[in-house]
């Protein structure tokens, strides 16, 4: 074997050594790992604006109940529209504050479908409508589907952090310049849960 074969065996040898000490120090896990958080935040996102674009069909139903009501039905539809005007990127879930910014307008779009739908009950006319029963159905199913899309995210979320946090892959994160992400938590407290609708309908 002459040198010069050896010398390129050698030199195929330590660049396979290479990536494979780049692989082992997460340098293709972690950025596999923040799109895979991505991901899950764009089904968030979608979940909340499904729930958005219900809100003005269930306001129109509603308006059939007493003038009081009318109040509630402006709060919803501020919420709605501060809820539906704060995006956040890829780039903003390493933000607290702005994932703070957005849970809190979610926040308060769910505090007033609750009112909302809390201040039809004194309307037995209202509650039988068909809309109405659909809506609030097609509302709990959608409650139900965000409370899925943000423990999936925060699960993805934790994977990733896990994984930038972590020796040997901390390296390769680092060398990516790679930072936490922030986890979904709900502003008010028991938010994220589904409001339990049995019975209401």
């Amino acid at each position: 074997m002459s040198l010069s074969h050896a010398a390129r065996k050698g030199r195929a040898l330590i660049v396979l050594m290479a990536a494979l000490s780049l692989a082992a120090c997460g340098f293709n896990s972690v950025p596999t790992k923040q799109e895979a958080a991505a991901a899950k935040w764009a089904d968030v996102q979608a979940a909340f604006q499904e729930r958005a674009n219900l809100v003005p069909n269930l306001a129109a139903v509603a308006k059939g109940a007493a003038e009081q009501e009318k109040a509630i039905l402006t709060g919803v539809m501020e919420a709605r529209a501060k809820a539906t005007s704060i995006q956040i990127n890829a780039e903003d879930l390493k933000d607290p504050a702005k994932m703070e910014q957005y849970a809190a307008a979610q926040g308060q779009l769910s505090q007033g479908l609750g009112r909302l739908l809390a201040s039809v009950e004194a309307y037995p006319d209202l509650k039988s409508i068909t809309n109405y029963q659909m809506l609030q159905s097609q509302l709990e199913g959608q409650e139900n589907r965000i409370r899925i899309t943000i423990r999936d995210y925060n699960a993805a979320v934790q994977d990733y952090n896990t994984e930038v946090r972590t020796f040997p892959t901390m390296i390769g994160a680092r060398l990516r310049g790679a930072e936490p992400l922030v986890p979904y938590k709900a502003v008010t407290p028991g938010a994220e849960v589904a409001p339990n609708l049995e019975g209401k309908i």
